[in-house]
């Protein structure tokens, strides 16, 4: 049986590696967790650094509030 559009998307999913800008745990650091090729794409540029270090701003005020997800915006405009 072939696989749906959802399971082909969860397989490509979970095959990226994520990480943090960093590469340290995001406990420890309050950065967000993306994968590693988006975030090499965004540290090669100026606007890419900002958004990076906005996203990162909202999820550390979002954990600080005790929330465990934020709406840092690094996702936004992606299909899901």
């Amino acid at each position: 049986m072939a696989k749906t559009k959802q399971q082909k998307s969860l397989t490509r999913w979970t095959k990226q590696k994520w990480t943090t800008a960093s590469g340290k745990k995001s406990s420890e650091t309050g950065e967000v967790y993306a994968p590693k090729k988006a975030i090499a794409k965004l540290k090669s540029t100026k606007k890419g650094k900002a958004k990076l270090a906005a996203a990162n701003k909202k999820k550390r005020a979002a954990t600080k509030k005790g929330k465990q997800h934020a709406s840092h915006g690094l996702h936004k405009g992606k299909k899901r």
